[in-house]
């Protein structure tokens, strides 16, 4: 059994002793076996813990994104002096890569892995001095041994494989080539005989759900506990003596109220707390739901099953908050994560590339009602199988799931990213190959900590070969790098997409003007292109498929437009991947569609430029995730053309409350006409989709989708409305272009009033002829919904919001469409 750490109780304030200010120097591999023998000048510098040498190096102006300090190449000290003497307890939940922890001179703690805790009791004299040598990870790697099978094309160093440490940094590919070292996670030095109750008390908390009874688990590790209780909001039972050395107990509560993801309902949590005679000790936030993943009649289908309730789980991959500091904090979590949430997005993917985060990030999940997919970290790698290595594995999985284990949001873990689509694409022999450590080991490890979370050996899985996508778990990029019609979305049969959809998403005008240097356009100049992700060895890169699909949706040569007309290049660039998912997940939502879920690859870019993430590098949204915020509302409507069967429009409500609805449809002419159109009165159920056909809605003949060809085609687009009952409050809309959307650029009459109530900025647009795509430009705001259409007779009502906090300026911009030909000032009046 590998060694276990275990969560610790919050120490109260006298059995936390505080840490000076932490020093850092960069000395030539193996220039000082221990600190005595570093060498006399060694220039040191201000550091911090939780941090890394490379924020060290940022904060000092030594560092930047474009030109970061190889530091894999050299050894890293930091020193920390402490106060204090007696017994101790130092506590590090994080240490990259190879590291020796050094008490004054006496070496008491030497690691090898990046994603485990470790503990080490110590006696502390006066004056002691902590020490931190992070070893060049460039010597670790020159004594890895074993050969293996295949060398991964995004990884620029094969001898990872080996080492428990982060792969971000080493694809150059998509991620700055930056050099992770340092105390990433917390560094604590508890007294535990200086406070009551004694400081850092190892404890476990689980709660799980047994019909509607809710239950609740704690151990403490403690010999005395004294009248000691759990408490979960005015709810207590007493701690008592369990298995040697331990106090234990188990509170069940009635009638629980369920967690549900934000799209499908309340993310109910209970305050947990240790209760004794004169403290009480937060233990954290937790909650009770029921998790199911179904796996179909043929064993290949992948839905995932909250409370009884299928979820279509739609969402991001998660890359980094910062990837310089790695931060360990709340805030530096929460933002990402609220901007995931309000684009309907209700799962966040960690992949194996990456790193496990910071417990902060699980509990914002929770909050927030986002669930989450874990990857264990490992990807690509044909990875060792000595027990030594898988003695590491087991203890950073048992870590991981230790910490987490009362974090409800948590709801897939996977053995990893790629492993098995890596061999399988070699043609490698299947009994030539050692999968145990995914599909034994990590599994054999999540039932026993984790039962209530559903466990995938890799991403993706599933079918005859691992990469097949109408099996299991997939990686879909047919629309996308394999340049795929948007047919190919229901053709391919998606079960489930724990990755797809990555293009080179255009951040706005703001952005895009503030990282470039001035004169330089976006483009082909080299440090735009330096932003731009790419397959290692491929002569194509992601702006490449960006532009494909821009000349199929626009009908226009993009490589000629953005020599020509650079502003509407881009202007239609962003329009591209809007639409893009726009059509892909109105595909997939469809009630009669395979698919149960879709996460696309990224959420956020970790540097400034056309990344994949849908958030720019400051968190902004690009175009994409406006896209996104229009097609993943729980309460949807979307329509697809049926061939000859017409259009057929489908509603989907994954709320827990009936709505009372008129659905509309029209057919419109490039004149403002409405030359089709039907309603019905619907009352849409409680989790209930369904599907509609448009001569249903009219009761005659139309050809909505164009496909009789009945002389010339009249109309350019299809609108779909769903407003309340009395048809005054639109609750969802969507809109079909029959004949593509490259709609004549014309006046559209289009008009912005900006007006300031409450304190809050709202731009108000209307226009007289149908308004693609609109989106502002102002260097303060942005709009919470872009990248949309406006129809006469339907105004829409944007909410500006400041791009920083201390904007004090009105809103002062142009209002843009894609097929206006002019735009529009707008200019707000401060009150």
């Amino acid at each position: 059994m590998a060694e276990e750490v275990w969560r610790r109780l919050p120490a109260p304030a006298g059995g936390r002793m505080p840490l000076a200010q932490w020093l850092l120097a960069l000395v030539a591999p193996g220039a000082a076996a221990r600190p005595s023998e570093l060498p006399e000048g060694t220039a040191w510098q201000a550091a911090g813990a939780p941090g890394t040498a490379a924020s060290a190096l940022r904060d000092a102006g030594l560092l930047t994104l474009d030109r970061p300090s190889p530091l894999h190449t050299q050894d890293v000290w930091y020193r920390c002096d402490l106060e204090g003497e007696g017994s101790a307890l130092l506590r590090f939940e994080g240490l990259a890569t190879e590291t020796e922890v050094w008490l004054d001179d006496e070496r008491v703690l030497h690691t090898d892995s990046m994603f485990k805790a470790h503990e080490v009791e110590v006696e502390l004299r006066p004056q002691t001095r902590l020490w931190l040598c992070f070893r060049a990870l460039e010597g670790t790697l020159g004594r890895q041994r074993g050969r293996a099978k295949w060398r991964p094309s995004m990884i620029d160093d094969r001898r990872l494989r080996g080492v428990r440490t982060t792969l971000l940094g080493h694809m150059p590919g998509w991620c700055p080539s930056v050099d992770l070292v340092g105390p990433w996670r917390p560094v604590e030095i508890l007294r535990p005989a200086l406070a009551c109750p004694p400081a850092g008390f190892p404890f476990d908390l689980r709660s799980s759900l047994v019909g509607k009874t809710g239950i609740v688990e704690l151990s403490v590790v403690s010999e005395t506990g004294g009248d000691w209780g759990l408490e979960v909001e005015g709810r207590r039972a007493p701690l008592r003596p369990g298995a040697p050395g331990m106090l234990v107990t188990r509170l069940e509560i009635d009638e629980v109220e369920l967690w549900w993801p934000h799209t499908h309902g309340t993310p109910r949590l209970y305050a947990a707390k240790l209760i004794g005679p004169d403290f009480c000790l937060e233990l954290g936030q937790i909650g009770f739901r029921r998790l199911d993943l179904d796996r179909g009649t043929d064993g290949e289908r992948f839905e995932l099953t909250i409370n009884d309730q299928p979820i279509f789980c739609r969402g991001a991959v998660w890359s980094s908050a910062d990837l310089v500091a790695m931060p360990a904090d709340r805030a530096a979590f929460e933002p990402w994560l609220r901007r995931a949430r309000d684009a309907g997005m209700n799962m966040i993917r960690l992949s194996g590339v990456a790193v496990y985060e910071a417990d902060a990030f699980y509990a914002c999940c929770d909050e927030l009602g986002l669930l989450v997919w874990q990857d264990f970290m490992f990807a690509n790698f044909d990875y060792p199988t000595d027990l030594d290595f898988r003695h590491k594995v087991e203890a950073e999985a048992r870590w991981f799931l230790r910490r987490t284990g009362a974090n409800v949001s948590l709801a897939i873990l996977c053995g990893g990213s790629e492993v098995f689509q890596q061999s399988a694409m070699l043609g490698l022999p299947a009994q030539s190959l050692d999968f145990s450590l995914f599909d034994t080991l990590l599994r054999e490890i999540v039932t026993d900590r984790r039962p209530d979370v559903a466990y995938v050996p890799n991403s993706p899985s599933g079918g005859t070969l691992p990469f097949q996508v109408d099996q299991g778990v997939a990686h879909y990029y047919g629309v996308g790098a394999y340049l795929r019609p948007l047919e190919d979305a229901r053709r391919s049969g998606v079960r489930f997409a724990s990755e797809c959809l990555a293009f080179a998403n255009m951040p706005d005008t703001a952005m895009t003007e503030r990282f470039l240097d001035h004169g330089i356009a976006p483009g082909h100049h080299p440090q735009w292109k330096m932003t731009v992700p790419r397959d290692l060895g491929a002569n194509w890169d992601f702006e490449d498929v960006r532009d494909h699909y821009l000349e199929s949706l626009f009908s226009v040569d993009a490589r000629r437009l953005r020599t020509e007309d650079l502003q509407r290049y881009l202007t239609l660039s962003r329009a591209t991947t809007a639409e893009l998912v726009v059509e892909v997940f109105n595909e997939w939502r469809r009630p009669a569609s395979s698919c149960s879920g879709a996460l696309v690859w990224m959420l956020q870019d970790l540097r400034p430029g056309a990344g994949w993430g849908v958030l720019d590098a400051d968190g902004m949204p690009k175009s994409i995730w406006h896209g996104l915020k229009r097609v993943l509302t729980p309460l949807h409507v979307g329509m697809t053309d049926e061939g000859l069967n017409g259009l057929a429009l489908h509603v989907v409500n994954e709320t827990a409350t009936a709505c009372e609805t008129e659905l509309q449809l029209q057919a419109m002419g490039e004149n403002g006409a409405v030359l089709a159109e039907g309603r019905r009165q619907l009352v849409v159920g409680p989790r209930e989709s369904f599907s509609i056909g448009a001569w249903e809605l009219t009761g005659k003949f139309f050809d909505f989708t164009y496909a009789y060809h009945f002389g010339a085609a009249s109309h350019v687009v299809n609108i779909a409305v769903l407003t309340t009952h009395d048809g005054n409050t639109v609750l969802a809309d969507a809109c079909h272009f029959p004949q593509g959307r490259a709609l004549r650029r014309e006046d559209v009459g289009l008009d912005a009033k900006p007006s300031l109530e409450n304190g809050v900025w709202y731009l108000d647009v209307t226009t007289c002829l149908f308004a693609q795509n609109i989106h502002i430009e102002d260097e303060n705001y942005v709009a919470d919904l872009e990248w949309c259409h406006v129809w006469p007779g339907r105004a829409r009502r944007l909410r500006l919001e400041p791009r920083a906090k201390n904007v004090k300026a009105a809103p002062n911009g142009y209002l843009v469409a894609v097929n206006a030909r002019d735009r529009v000032r707008y200019r707000g009046e401060a009150g």
